[in-house]
């Protein structure tokens, strides 16, 4: 009898199981678990913003602080002396400064909790280049180094007091790596127009940031040259300027650019010294001649000598921005009405730069044997003497047409190819020549007919444009048209 009841019981239950799960199974088809998917116009409007509590801890956390050694102690400067204006934040959005006048934040009222605690103290951070440390420190900094990217997070890192927490640490800070990210932030900071400004009036740091060219980093190097460059580019760059005048300072500038093996901070270096040359006036006056009586001309001459026998052995990619910045250098200077004659009379540039021209694939420098086009025509202009050494060198003038069609969304560049090519068709006309030479010169014009109607026909080098050329206005109006006339007397 009971195992009659247990069975019809057990039955019961068994229906009303059958029963939910038909239901729930309606209810799934009914309304699936998944999300939809959002609208297309809805596929990125994701928030980027970080929120600033976190923010700000990330900044508390790379507090550098005295650990207590006599190293530290012996430091030119006592840590906590350096860090004594940045002080803890409270849950209101204010920072309490060490006068105690609150100073406000555009802060949000969205505080996490989870990244960010009231109470925390700053001794709780660990100190930079402590073995405990400086692993978590050097996350928490590459966050930043990644956030002053964007302007939003940038400033708000500025009003949170981030210059004097890495001036800080450069200050006191012996790690390689954690002297690279404070380097990297600040780069970062100076690139938003506005933020320059403020490392500016950071009490120190412009001069603790020239100080770091002392280094034996390379990545630190190069950080400190593009914060440099950046600097001497500004409204404010009379004042970077005088912190660099210093002949011991430029010298050794100078040293790093000659002396690194590191193509990356070769690179770097010689933009530090482009930035200097094509900088302003007030630039120009304090730095330029004391580095010309340092060797300015001599050093991007045997640097392009260098770069010059690397290409010619083998094409290195990693290498190619770094001929293309010392050419640059090369030519702002052959440009420059004070300092042109001195690198425009060395014969050894000459053959270097015709070398360059007379390279049969051009593709992966292109933009250096343009540069090179430039340099060549200022260097004619003021050494015509130089035109025999190469009257007679058709590869020179292959190399000349071949760099055209690199220079077409360039016209003073292809004004200037031009006017090289002027200058010695000109010369062939003017003097005796046998017969041989005037049929290679034929030739060489025939190969490159195709370049040579495809550039008349490009808008680009419409006479509307000729105010811009930088050539003298005898020469800029004439250049083709002598080139043009000397085609039909050949």
């Amino acid at each position: 009898m009971e195992d009659d009841e247990a069975t019809k019981q057990r039955g019961i239950l068994e229906e009303e199981e059958e029963n939910f799960t038909g239901r729930r199974e309606e209810s799934e088809n009914e309304f699936p678990s998944h999300h939809p998917p959002p609208p297309p116009d809805e596929l990125f409007d994701i928030s980027t913003t970080v929120d600033p509590s976190y923010l700000i801890s990330l900044i508390r956390k790379l507090l550098p602080i005295d650990s207590g050694s006599d190293e530290r102690h012996n430091d030119h400067m006592n840590t906590d002396n350096v860090v004594q204006g940045v002080v803890a934040i409270s849950g209101n959005g204010v920072v309490e400064t060490s006068n105690g006048d609150p100073e406000s934040m555009d802060i949000g009222d969205n505080h996490d909790e989870s990244t960010y605690e009231v109470g925390e103290t700053v001794s709780s951070c660990p100190a930079p280049g402590m073995q405990d440390g400086s692993s978590a420190w050097e996350d928490h900094g590459c966050v930043l180094w990644d956030l002053a990217a964007s302007r939003t997070h940038a400033e708000l890192m500025v009003q949170n007091l981030i210059l004097e927490v890495l001036h800080a640490n450069l200050m006191v800070s012996k790690s390689p790596r954690i002297r690279e990210i404070c380097l990297g932030i600040i780069r970062n900071l100076a690139c938003h127009e506005g933020l320059l400004k403020h490392i500016e009036s950071t009490a120190g740091i412009v001069n603790t940031l020239v100080g770091q060219l002392f280094l034996d980093d390379t990545q630190c190097l190069s950080e400190v040259c593009r914060i440099l460059t950046t600097g001497l580019s500004g409204a404010g760059c009379t004042s970077w300027a005088h912190c660099l005048e210093s002949d011991d300072i430029l010298r050794h500038i100078l040293w790093i650019a000659e002396n690194t093996l590191n193509p990356h901070l070769i690179e770097k270096s010689v933009g530090l010294l482009l930035g200097i040359i094509e900088g302003q006036p007030e630039v120009e006056q304090l730095l330029i001649p004391p580095l010309m009586n340092l060797g300015l001309t001599s050093l991007l001459i045997n640097l392009l000598s260098f770069e010059m026998s690397k290409l010619t052995k083998e094409r290195i990619p990693e290498r190619y921005p770094v001929l293309e910045i010392i050419l640059r250098a090369i030519e702002a200077l052959s440009a420059s009405d004070s300092y042109s004659k001195e690198i425009c009379s060395s014969k050894e540039l000459f053959q270097l730069v015709c070398d360059l021209m007379k390279l049969q694939d051009k593709a992966e420098v292109a933009t250096s044997c343009v540069t090179t086009g430039v340099l060549i025509a200022n260097m004619l202009s003021e050494r015509v003497d130089f035109i025999p050494e190469v009257l007679e060198d058709f590869s020179f003038l292959e190399g000349l047409f071949s760099t055209l069609p690199f220079a077409s969304d360039d016209v003073e560049a292809r004004r200037a190819l031009w006017n090289v090519i002027a200058r010695l068709l000109a010369r062939v006309n003017e003097s005796e020549i046998n017969t041989f030479l005037l049929s290679q010169y034929i030739l060489v014009l025939l190969s490159n007919a195709d370049i040579i109607e495809d550039d008349f026909l490009d808008t680009q080098l419409e006479d509307s444009n000729e105010s811009r050329n930088s050539f003298p206005s005898q020469i800029k109006s004439s250049a083709r048209t002598i080139a043009v006339s000397t085609f039909i007397f050949l």
